[in-house]
């Protein structure tokens, strides 16, 4: 771990990394407070420029990606963690929307709009902030959002996050805390064009801290956590936002992880989904599209292609 960051360190000290991706974890030194910090720039740019999503959109993923980076660092598993948002309303503009993040810090996200009708591409073209399109679920208590965690190896969970809040950054410290029984502050931005956010926990004393911990840190770390700005959690490396923050406190920096896309489609899986639609069905398919049959990934754009012989072939091995 890098040394203690204290009120007598210099910004231009602590602002050695310049990765515009990762994630960097900070405790404070003697108590039960750890949390995280992300910035997203490249990883972010290349999602979202795979689909000429609305402003409004491109903004929530932004916020979803960071999310996902933040809370798979609060787990102890060797797997992936997904934020998942699901419209109740089929007048929605917002289907759903999806990022996940796994424990070697790849990232990738989707989302799934309306946007057919001219009335509905106005609309999305009013739309300027991640809580317009998060709106789209529906007033607060309506809409689904889940978190789904699934390990290498073990069984895969799915938690329910009320939506109790108008904003994907409330609803998440909100299930925190009533789940993990873990308060839990968290701050989400994204511009468009970067993304960053901030998590941080007040975790069970130990019983030798029970006595040295000082009562008045969460309250005064919560006071200056709701001070961060939005620019900063997009602009500024991460050790420069926490001295601007917690100068004042005892932080402790171990290494940052990296954060980058990456995809995990690939033809096995295509296989895979063609042995579930069926030979007679995809067949059809080919035919009607002329002897090829595309499957695309929304993830990265990939495009895997299969023939009649293709076909042919899977479902007689």
């Amino acid at each position: 771990m890098t040394p203690i960051m204290t009120q007598n360190d210099q910004p231009n000290a602590l602002n050695a990394d310049l990765s515009h991706d990762i994630r960097q974890r900070f405790f404070i030194e003697n108590s039960p407070v750890r949390g995280d910090v992300v910035r997203l720039a490249k990883s972010y740019a290349t999602i979202i420029a795979q689909k000429p999503y609305p402003e409004a959109i491109k903004r929530l993923l932004g916020e979803m990606l960071a999310a996902a980076s933040l809370l798979i660092g609060t787990l102890k598993i060797d797997g992936t963690l997904s934020i998942q948002l699901q419209s109740s309303n089929s007048d929605s503009l917002l289907n759903w929307a999806m990022a996940e993040c796994d424990r070697d810090g790849i990232i990738r996200a989707l989302a799934s709009y309306k946007d057919d009708t001219e009335a509905q591409q106005n609309t999305w073209n009013q739309m300027t902030s991640a809580n317009d399109a998060f709106a789209e679920l529906g007033a607060v208590g309506d809409g689904v959002l889940f978190i789904n965690i699934q390990p290498k190896h073990g069984e895969a969970y799915q938690g329910i996050v009320e939506r109790s809040h108008d904003n994907l950054a409330d609803c998440l410290a909100h299930y925190q805390k009533q789940s993990a029984q873990i308060p839990t502050l968290i701050n989400l931005a994204s511009d468009g064009l970067q993304a960053g956010g901030i998590l941080v926990q007040l975790l069970p004393r130990r019983d030798d801290e029970i006595e040295t911990v000082d009562n008045d840190l969460w309250p005064r770390l919560t006071m200056l956590t709701k001070t961060i700005k939005d620019n900063e959690l997009t602009s500024l490396p991460p050790t420069e936002l926490l001295y601007r923050l917690y100068n004042e406190e005892e932080v402790v920096l171990p290494e940052p992880v990296a954060l980058e896309f990456g995809c995990t489609c690939s033809k096995d899986k295509c296989r895979a989904a063609i042995l579930q639609i069926g030979e007679a069905e995809t067949l059809d398919i080919i035919e009607e599209q002329g002897g090829s049959f595309d499957m695309d990934c929304g993830f990265c754009g990939a495009v895997y292609q299969f023939d009649k012989a293709d076909v042919q072939q899977l479902f007689a091995d």
